[in-house]
């Protein structure tokens, strides 16, 4: 079977063309191929299926087999492999990826045959609790904003959390702790861990623990919960820049139409062939 590793600041995926592959037991696949140590490695798996009312349909797998419904990283990276590998037509400058979560357009710049700086249009965002909402998490209370964006996720800003001990983004040990985020009662289906340092209204610091894969280098669908709690919270403007460890993503949130845009790059790490029955 043949695959391509692909990232998006960071957040790597093992991408199937399944317009010419057949995947069986993807669940099971996720979690051999996306180990790090005795598989391709990777923070999960990605299909690219056809589909009847997009230009793809993107089936995506945490790493530990569970089914995502949207990874904004990972939908720039498959908007650039249906461009790269001519799945689109090379005059076109965007894309429409089914998903899970509903239908996502991508729009891109070309160069040099190849799609650059992709913009997801996320949809818009939906507030899951009060701003902001108590919860009391391995005996400290905290306070955290919740927010779908076709996944759910729960936003955490250092300044409103004294308690988790860390003035800064950096200090955060989350390998202790955000199991138990992810897994409290509060979320049936688990949930995203935002943690955010605030350093202007134009400028965050971001960390996320990803339900299913743990830390992540970066979230896109957490970049944009982030800004979007940010912004109910009058914490911040619309137009803001994410620092993640993968790198930076700019977040818009339009006043006008409610709808969330990020933008960042994608890159192709590799391509190869794998034995998926072995």
């Amino acid at each position: 079977m043949k695959f391509t590793k692909m990232q998006g600041c960071g957040n790597d995926y093992v991408y199937i063309d399944c317009f010419s592959e057949t995947v069986r037991h993807p669940a099971a696949l996720a979690r051999r191929i996306s180990d790090r140590h005795y598989g391709v490695g990777g923070d999960g798996l990605i299909l690219i299926e056809p589909s009847d009312r997009a230009d793809a349909f993107m089936h995506m797998f945490n790493a530990d087999g569970s089914e995502g419904d949207m990874c904004g990283n990972g939908i720039r990276c498959a908007a650039k492999y249906l461009y790269d590998h001519g799945h689109i037509p090379p005059d076109r400058r965007s894309a429409v990826i089914d998903t899970r979560a509903g239908l996502r357009e991508i729009i891109f710049r070309a160069e040099h045959g190849k799609a650059a700086e992709l913009t997801v249009d996320m949809g818009v965002p939906e507030l899951t609790s009060r701003v902001p909402e108590a919860i009391e998490i391995l005996g400290m209370s905290l306070r955290f904003i919740g927010v779908d964006m076709g996944n759910p996720h729960a936003v955490y800003f250092l300044e409103n959390n004294l308690a988790l001990g860390a003035a800064h983004i950096a200090e955060l040990d989350l390998s202790r702790c955000s199991g138990r985020f992810e897994a409290h009662p509060r979320f049936p289906d688990r949930v995203n861990s935002e943690f955010v340092e605030i350093l202007s209204p134009i400028e965050i610091n971001l960390r996320v623990w990803e339900r299913g894969s743990g830390e992540t280098l970066a979230c896109g669908t957490g970049a944009a919960a982030a800004v979007y709690a940010g912004i109910r919270a009058g914490k911040l403007a619309r137009n803001v820049l994410v620092h993640l460890s993968g790198g930076d993503l700019r977040v818009l949130c339009d006043a006008e139409s409610g709808r969330c845009f990020l933008t960042g790059d994608a890159a192709e790490v590799f391509c190869g062939t794998y034995d998926a029955d072995a």
